[in-house]
């Protein structure tokens, strides 16, 4: 239990390659050290050895993938620059429409549906240098109904959701890279049943445009990666304002990766909390959080949520559900029967809550947000649990989001790192929280954990 993370050794379609992080990759591969073609391929066998277990994919073309490595490959041997994500494959939730590619939400009702146009976030990947891997499998509509990923670590559990392509894949060593989508607790959940980084920006930091809109004033782009680095490399290459999105800004993005790299300026203090749900965690939660605080001593200090936080869950569902039951009308009136059980549910609750309530909880965002203020004047970061334990038994569920809802709500960048184990090796993330637009200091400061405790928890 503790604060060690074993990494659980996978020999199914090992190559020595894929042990390297994106950083190393795309380095090497800029350098000419190593061509974009030779890591899609081991990236191919990979998925070849893995997927039959694992099922993290809803669509893959390694003919297509291939194309882009070697016009990568030929564009840098003809001299041209190349670019902060150059030769690096990513894999996509299949919510985020791609250009001649299918696009299918994980529902049947968009089985064969081929976007024209790519998302806002695809064309920067590409202009970026990324490789489009392929389409990673997402619970029904990025909903609750989980889609037929199952967990690398113990494939009787689940990998969380609804972004569970995306996490297992990157978890299983299939693709360096990943994106995904959040609006309760779809990235920071599936990473820490997956064992990877799950990075979930402050509201408005990655445009939306072209990926499915289930609540829009939600809605969050995020991203899982092996480390903390990674995932500020591949953050940074999607930020920014996009017309099409009226929650981003016209403002300057941060400097994720150089600032992530930096070391702060004086050690970090982190704030541990309890949040709402705190008596439902499992006892290995309990016991790593005990092990963690006190092995960060006088870095860390234990603080309160103010009373309010107790309706955030809520006020955060509240919201949901009535924009779902508005965004997905077409869907219900095309074909309702074809729906889930837990989507028509959801969706008939949405349709009875009531103008007044669903405009008042609107408000809750600014005023549960203005309660951490407090709290972010003495500390660097918000530590709590990324989920209320390891992944559970099962795939009837995605496991419960009530750790992560309230920062979603609240538009603070989110952070979980894989720091954590059960007492059985299954990982376990340590959750960080930042102000917002604070989230190139929020990877620093995780950068800072993720480094100190491997220092602590190496033998040499």
């Amino acid at each position: 239990m503790g604060a060690e993370m074993k990494v659980k050794p996978m020999p199914k379609g090992h190559v020595a390659m894929l042990d390297l992080s994106a950083r190393e990759l795309r380095d090497r591969m800029a350098s000419g050290a190593l061509n974009a073609t030779d890591l899609v391929q081991a990236c191919l066998d990979r998925i070849a050895a893995m997927e039959p277990e694992i099922q993290a994919w809803a669509w893959l073309d390694g003919g297509y993938a291939m194309q882009q490595a070697q016009a990568l490959d030929a564009a840098r041997r003809a001299g041209r620059p190349t670019g902060p994500l150059h030769g690096l494959p990513v894999a996509l939730k299949d919510v985020i429409d791609t250009a001649k590619v299918p696009t299918q939400n994980g529902t049947p009702l968009d089985e064969g549906r081929v976007p024209q146009r790519d998302a806002a976030l695809v064309e920067r990947l590409r202009a970026a240098g990324a490789v489009i891997l392929g389409k990673t499998v997402t619970a029904e509509l990025a909903f609750l109904h989980p889609g037929k990923t199952r967990n690398p670590h113990d494939a009787a559990r689940t990998p969380g959701g609804s972004s569970s392509g995306s996490a297992a894949a990157v978890a299983a060593g299939m693709v360096p890279l990943a994106v995904g989508t959040q609006t309760g607790g779809s990235v920071i959940r599936p990473a820490s049943f997956c064992g990877t980084v799950g990075f979930k920006p402050s509201f408005g930091a990655i445009p939306r445009t072209g990926v499915l809109s289930q609540s829009p004033s939600l809605d969050t782009i995020g991203v899982f990666a092996r480390n903390v680095e990674d995932a500020a490399l591949l953050a940074e290459a999607l930020y920014g304002h996009d017309g099409g999105d009226r929650a981003t800004s016209l403002a300057p993005p941060p400097r994720l990766h150089s600032t992530a790299m930096t070391e702060p300026p004086v050690r970090p203090t982190l704030a541990f909390l309890r949040p709402p749900g705190w008596d439902r965690a499992d006892a290995d939660t309990f016991a790593g959080f005990g092990e963690l605080v006190e092995a960060l001593g006088e870095q860390c200090f234990e603080t309160a949520l103010p009373g309010a936080f107790e309706e955030a869950a809520t006020i955060r569902e509240r919201i949901n559900l009535a924009e779902m039951a508005k965004s997905y009308y077409g869907y219900e009136k095309r074909g309702r029967e074809r729906l889930s059980e837990e989507m028509r549910e959801a969706l008939d609750r949405g349709k009875t809550i009531p103008a007044r309530d669903y405009i008042a909880a609107l408000d809750w965002s600014d005023v549960l947000y203005a309660g951490l203020e407090e709290i972010f004047e003495r500390c660097d970061a918000i530590l709590c649990p990324a989920a209320l334990g390891p992944a559970p038994e099962g795939h009837a569920s995605t496991g419960d989001s009530i750790f992560n809802g309230l920062w979603t709500l609240c538009g603070t960048p989110a952070v979980t790192v894989p720091i954590l184990q059960s007492e059985t090796g299954l990982p376990m993330g340590a959750q960080l929280v930042g102000r917002r637009g604070d989230d190139a200091r929020l990877l620093r400061t995780a950068r800072w954990l993720e480094g100190l405790l491997a220092e602590e928890t190496d033998p040499c």
